[in-house]
């Protein structure tokens, strides 16, 4: 690759921006996923710092579409257990019953753990409050998900189970900020259990160490915070060992194959998190990145010379943005969104928290009051008692002398 290429910044933002209106026949495969497409895109352009290019009723118009794919609870609360964000309307409810977020006839309707995962991301990159976030269906939803062995599958009819899952689960659960939903300890087991013998991870025990899945498996620890009872110093060690390993020019995810866009961020960010991110080669690994863009519709392909995608054009700015090159947007390595956007949701919490203080300190005093009131109904009382027995020692001699003078 010419070493001048240029990162083509307009461009991208273009094909990001272009994503979120029109998208090209072959993406007809992915109509399950549209949600995830829109947080690439979305995410995307929040990393070239260019939000700004969506207009504030666009951003308005997303925001609904997005909670127009809440699966509600019914009114007997009993799909909670498929409860989250669906990945498009494809499963034949009606556009009406979407744009009310009404509940769901349809006994088929059910969230996908990535589509909540992504979904709930989307909304904070648009500053949105999750207010109308139903946040204890989501997370029964989630809860509902965790099989024994400690893993995820994707949708509560059955799917296959893997890292993947177990990242999103710890993903939607630090979004919301309570873990409640997830048993962290068979989580951080079945993790713990798919570490291989070249001392990176598979999608599950016994199988082949991957990029993509030891990212999963390493940011899911940090967000548990379990990584220090789940990992030795020498684990990882051998873990840092694999990683920097994975680099050619760029990055790839398994020994002997070519280098991919999308490992310089899966990879990157394992790296990133590990705290050894200087030990790549920066310039290696830009060159190869901007190898793939395309410098006439923009975006970033898996290889050179093939057509660019969403994720691989969302994971290279990424990749990028980890090198802290080109202006970019700094990028939370282990909820892969901008820096920006996790400030943002830190507020939301400390909002949350501020206002559950408050709700408890209204009920502690509601009680007090009551308290304080029957304190004050059991002395009343008392007082009248004691009055009324104060009074019967003077009476009762003064009506006793009295009847008898009379008698007699």
């Amino acid at each position: 690759m010419d070493s001048s290429t240029s990162f083509e910044r307009k461009k991208h933002i273009r094909f990001f921006s272009r994503i979120l209106q029109i998208l090209p026949h072959r993406y007809s495969i992915l109509d399950t996923s549209r949600l995830t497409i829109t947080f690439f895109a979305l995410s995307g352009l929040d990393v070239l710092n260019a939000l700004d290019h969506l207009s504030e009723k666009n951003k308005q118009e997303i925001i609904e579409w997005i909670y127009s794919l809440q699966v509600i609870p019914n009114e007997a609360e009993s799909n909670t257990c498929k409860c989250g964000f669906r990945g498009s309307t494809c499963n034949g409810v009606t556009t009406p019953q979407y744009a009310k977020a009404m509940e769901s006839t349809n006994e088929y309707d059910s969230s996908h753990i990535a589509m909540t995962y992504t979904g709930l991301a989307s909304l904070l990159i648009l500053s949105d409050d999750l207010q109308r976030v139903n946040k204890k269906a989501c997370l029964e939803g989630i809860r509902a998900l965790q099989l024994p062995d400690g893993s995820f599958k994707s949708t509560y009819d059955g799917s296959e189970n893997d890292m993947r899952f177990i990242y999103c689960a710890c993903c939607v659960s630090a979004i919301l900020n309570d873990f409640s939903a997830i048993d962290t300890a068979q989580a951080t087991s079945f993790i713990r259990k798919s570490l291989c013998y070249d001392g990176a991870f598979g999608q599950g025990p016994g199988l082949e160490s991957h990029g993509g899945s030891t990212f999963c498996a390493f940011a899911s620890l940090k967000l548990m915070k379990t990584l220090n009872s789940a990992l030795s110093k020498q684990q990882l060690k051998w873990l840092e060992y694999w990683c920097v390993s994975r680099q050619k020019m760029g990055f790839h995810g398994r020994p002997h194959k070519d280098d991919d866009t999308c490992y310089s961020f899966w990879v990157g960010a394992t790296l990133k998190l590990l705290g050894v991110f200087e030990l790549i080669d920066f310039k290696e690994n830009e060159e190869f990145v901007l190898s793939t863009q395309d410098n006439i519709v923009g975006g970033f392909a898996k290889w050179p010379q093939i057509h660019p995608d969403a994720l691989h054009s969302y994971m290279g700015v990424c990749g990028l943005s980890l090198m802290g090159l080109h202006n970019l947007q700094p990028i939370d390595p282990a909820l892969n969104v901008t820096q920006r956007v996790r400030t943002h949701m830190e507020e939301l919490h400390a909002k949350w928290a501020a206002a559950e203080t408050r709700k408890l300190q209204t009920t502690s005093m509601d009680r007090s009051r009551t308290k304080s009131s029957t304190i004050d109904r059991t002395h009343t009382g008392t007082v009248v008692l004691a009055f009324v027995i104060g009074l019967g020692a003077v009476v009762v001699p003064w009506i006793y002398k009295v009847y008898f003078r009379h008698a007699t």
